[in-house]
């Protein structure tokens, strides 16, 4: 065991929240008064291990790992950075940790250890990954589950001055805690909303969505509102996306651009991609309800296509200025876990930059169509993309044996749970009319 550095805290500071990703990239975690500050830097602060297979609701089953035959053994978890001042908390600090075992060695059911092997593997190759991310959200009033909003105003400034009372603290407020915001502006909903986080190095993109998710429905809160990340909540609208901007540098130049083009090295990390769209599927849409996103004519990809700034193709080639050239993967859901998201996309674009892949053709036009398939359809049921991933061993590989048992476990309990339901949809067409 290394000693481990106290990290300041900002004046003022009474509480500190501390949190991981869990499974599903949601931040858990405990506030500490400062006192104890000292204390939790140096020892860390026990928590179950059972944080790493909990789903959205908390519940618990016999896992790998962490199960009832163990009785749920702790880990520690430490922070990674200092904590930073929440503006609308006075006295809270707010920082992310790294979970440790008991044996101080890395947790192997933690999902953020899969990215951290992705990126271990292109720094290998002299590679430094970055992503950008664009998140949606709906916000909603926390009594009805209702959009906040009537009628569809997507980039209307109008709409974003009127939403400006949340959107604009998220915009200034959380950059001042060190996520960099780019922009903001309504989206194709009544109540949506899409920030776009700026690009930084993989694992630092990936933390920031977990921050930044627990952050939105926080600073809603204090507005009275729910934000809520679900990726369907409303089957009539749009659902929320997660669209994950890759590029790939080396020695301070970005190696996917070729004088504003993509460059070879990035047509066949796109191939990779391209190549495991499909099987990676559970990765970007671990629930029932993510898989309703995936319908055509729905800014959603349907097929493992892609083409040249082209909103219908899973796959969107951005060209330009050197620095700009990116290739945006678009199919995730907004309530995805991002460690479990960018491991499996960096495996599969490394995998297509080692083995000297290529893409199919561009798709021009409508993406939906047919004719325009590119790699193949892309499962459009959870049962469909949970039975690709457990066949896949380039999945199981990317995220680890017992990592991707939990995701499908959890994915198989949530089929079931929606399969055993009688819905409110149902109740109204036949209950009186049989």
């Amino acid at each position: 065991m290394t000693d481990k550095p106290i990290f300041p805290l900002p004046e003022g500071t009474h509480t500190i929240a501390m949190g991981v990703g869990d499974l599903n990239g949601i931040m858990r975690g405990k506030r500490f008064p400062a006192s104890h500050w000292p204390s939790v830097c140096k020892s860390g602060n026990a928590v179950s291990i059972a944080m790493m297979a909990l789903d959205m609701t908390c519940d618990v089953w016999d896992t790998p790992y962490v199960s009832f035959s163990n009785g749920f053994p702790d880990m520690h978890i430490f922070p990674l950075h200092a904590p930073v001042a929440v503006p609308w908390e006075p006295g809270v600090a707010f920082c992310l940790g790294y979970a440790e075992g008991m044996n101080h060695k890395p947790v192997p059911i933690d999902p953020r250890n899969a990215l951290l092997r992705q990126i271990d593997r292109a720094n290998a190759l002299g590679f430094e990954i970055k992503v950008g991310a664009e998140l949606e959200f709906y916000l909603v009033d926390p009594a009805t589950k209702c959009p906040v909003e009537k009628g569809i105003q997507v980039y209307s400034l109008a709409r974003a001055a009127q939403n400006e009372y949340v959107l604009g603290p998220i915009r200034q407020m959380i950059n001042e805690m060190g996520i960099p915001i780019e922009q903001s502006n309504p989206e194709y909903a009544a109540g949506q909303a899409e920030v776009n986080i700026r690009y930084a190095d993989a694992l630092t993109s990936a933390d920031n969505v977990v921050k930044f998710r627990n952050l939105v429905k926080e600073l809603a809160h204090t507005k009275g509102l729910l934000a809520t990340f679900m990726a369907k909540p409303f089957i009539d609208q749009s659902g929320n996306g997660f669209h994950a901007h890759y590029s790939v540098w080396k020695g301070g130049k970005n190696v996917f651009a070729d004088h504003g083009h993509l460059s070879r090295i990035g047509l066949s990390f796109l191939a990779g991609l391209q190549k495991r769209m499909a099987e990676v599927t559970l990765a970007g849409s671990t629930t029932p309800n993510a898989m309703r996103r995936r319908l055509p004519y729905t800014f959603c990809p349907t097929n493992a296509n892609w083409g040249f700034d082209n909103r219908t193709v899973g796959l969107r080639v951005i060209e330009g200025a050197d620095a700009a050239v990116r290739i945006e993967k678009r199919d995730a859901a907004a309530d995805c876990n991002p460690y479990y998201l960018m491991a499996a996309d960096i495996a599969a674009g490394l995998d297509g930059v080692e083995q000297g892949l290529e893409p199919s053709e561009p798709c021009v036009g409508d993406g939906y169509a047919p004719g325009c398939e590119g790699a193949g359809a892309l499962p459009k049921t959870m049962p469909e993309a949970v039975a690709l991933a457990e066949k896949s061993a380039f999945l199981r590989n990317a995220l680890g044996d017992d990592r991707l048992t939990i995701l499908a476990q959890q994915a198989r309990r949530e089929i079931d749970f929606v399969a055993a339901q009688v819905t409110p949809v149902e109740i109204e067409r036949y209950l009186g009319n049989f």
